[in-house]
């Protein structure tokens, strides 16, 4: 059997007192959390949820989160996660293509838990674990699983107006593990801070649950806040990490940073955009035992599909490592013939935890590969060492605060405003986020726009990071012979004025 529950059994059946999971100064065994699994799987059976149905979750982290992981795996359902940060409309779409039989909430989020399920929502005392809600229901029996079944989907934006659903099966996610534990070291030892949102590949995957794979610890915090991450650290002896770019920058300028001991951690993977090598080297003088790990990944290959080399950080600065094990990379153009190291074209991965497709969508699937070859959408190059550098994004995609931005999706949104006659949006620098959306739009005659009201318009429709943060209206957009906006050249005429 395949099924996560099944690991969690194994460690429960051979060290049941040992430590799984903590989440507000409570700690949950792995006897306590394979039993609360089995629990919270009645639960959902209860709620009318059968075999190949899809439970969705718009959830921040806690205990009662992993718990519906595991629990709808038990069952043979399939796991949605959705980003709390994303709008009615959109949490709608999502819920509605991917035709969830529930949708579970935290209750902070009912104003924009739609999409036609029926939904659960959760207080504080169901966070803390979904057998609150019902402490003496019958522990439900495990509904076998196979290797090419689907596990979970997730949805990611893309370069159209809509997210697509990625398809995870097991065999995805236990290769992801697998590949993980050769590159990290992971063991029955690790304790793994987890800061990043689980909705996001990067807690959940990087390694994410693969710690619990080994009989390891996750030490969840609900949300992200510096001083907190570092007090864990110091207080549970936390080994290993995930941090988006932002979360490294607000741990490396915290005020009282000083006053932790971090000497426990080990690594911390970054991920979302290329680390200059100032922030390696900061991170290096504050966590002296530990060692920055640069990553590259997509949600549709589970994440993690380079790792960089220990010892070789400052040497290749500007790449994101090598393959994993199972992994292969090659660059091809646009006609997807191989192109030789040290040229740039697009980055195309191939591999056991790679998706082989997007959820109700063959043409989307079949766009995005050549032959079994996963097209990325990132446009890089391999040196001759195998050694993969990032240079740009052929996808039309923002990343701000580790967070995808599709620029068509908010191109949509600007689109409905009246008197709006074209518009692009690209991201620009910035140095808290990394990237920040920016609109620019040409107006019809007569017609006139500001930043609030575009403000006020998007925060309707879009989640809050997607909305941009700059307005600025020119008489016309540049654009190629065939018509095409040239963003290349927004980005570089705004950068060199910025």
């Amino acid at each position: 059997m395949i099924n996560l529950s099944s690991f969690i059994a194994f460690h429960a059946r051979r060290t049941p007192d040992r430590c799984a999971l903590k989440y507000r100064g409570e700690d949950i065994s792995y006897a306590d959390f394979d039993l609360r699994i089995r629990q919270v799987g009645s639960w959902l059976a209860l709620q009318g949820v059968a075999p190949g149905e899809v439970v969705a979750v718009l959830m921040k982290n806690s205990t009662a989160f992993l718990e519906l992981v595991f629990a709808t795996s038990h069952i043979g359902a399939v796991f949605l996660p959705i980003n709390y940060r994303l709008s009615a409309d959109e949490v709608g779409y999502i819920v509605g293509n991917s035709g969830a039989r529930l949708l579970v909430a935290d209750e902070e989020y009912a104003a924009i838990a739609a999409g036609g399920a029926p939904v659960v929502l959760l207080g504080e005392v169901a966070q803390s674990s979904v057998t609150n809600l019902a402490p003496d229901i019958a522990p439900a029996p495990i509904h076998v699983r196979q290797p090419r079944d689907l596990m979970r989907l997730m949805y990611t934006s893309g370069t159209t107006d809509r997210p697509k659903g990625v398809m995870l099966t097991y065999e995805n996610i236990y290769w992801k593990s697998s590949d993980q534990t050769l590159v990290l070291g992971l063991s029955a030892d690790t304790r793994l801070l987890v800061v990043g949102p689980l909705y996001h590949v990067g807690a959940l995957d990087l390694p994410g649950i693969a710690v619990l794979w080994h009989g390891g610890m996750l030490c969840i915090h609900r949300t992200f806040e510096p001083e907190p991450a570092l007090a864990a650290i110091e207080r549970e002896k936390l080994n290993a990490a995930w941090f988006a770019p932002v979360m490294t920058t607000a741990l490396l300028t915290c005020p009282n940073r000083e006053r932790y001991d971090v000497s426990s951690l080990q690594w911390a993977i970054g991920g979302g955009e290329k680390t200059p090598e100032v922030r390696i080297r900061a991170f290096s003088d504050y966590f002296k035992n530990a060692r920055y790990i640069d990553a590259y990944g997509l949600t549709e290959s589970c994440g993690g599909d380079t790792f960089m080399d220990a010892g070789r950080e400052i040497e290749k600065i500007g790449s994101t490592g090598r393959a994993i094990a199972h992994v292969e990379i090659e660059i091809r153009d646009d006609a997807g013939k191989r192109l030789p190291a040290g040229q740039n074209g697009e980055i195309c991965l191939r591999g056991p935890k790679v998706t082989q497709g997007y959820w109700k969508d063959p043409e989307k699937t079949a766009s995005a590969f050549f032959g079994d070859w996963f097209r990325t959408g990132d446009v890089g190059y391999l040196d001759d060492d195998g050694f993969l550098y990032l240079t740009d994004r052929k996808k039309d995609m923002i990343i701000s605060g580790g967070e995808n931005i599709a620029s068509s999706e908010v191109e949509r949104v600007i689109y409905e405003i009246p008197g709006v006659r074209e518009v692009a949006v690209i991201g620009l620098p910035d140095d808290r986020w990394g990237e920040k959306p920016v609109a620019i739009v040409v107006l019809a005659d007569d017609a006139g726009l500001d930043l609030p009201e575009l403000t006020e318009f998007c925060r309707t429709r879009l989640a809050g990071f997607k909305v941009p943060r700059q307005l600025i209206i020119r008489d016309s957009l540049p654009r190629n012979p065939s018509g095409k906006v040239l963003k290349r050249v927004l980005r570089t005429e705004l950068e060199a004025t910025a």
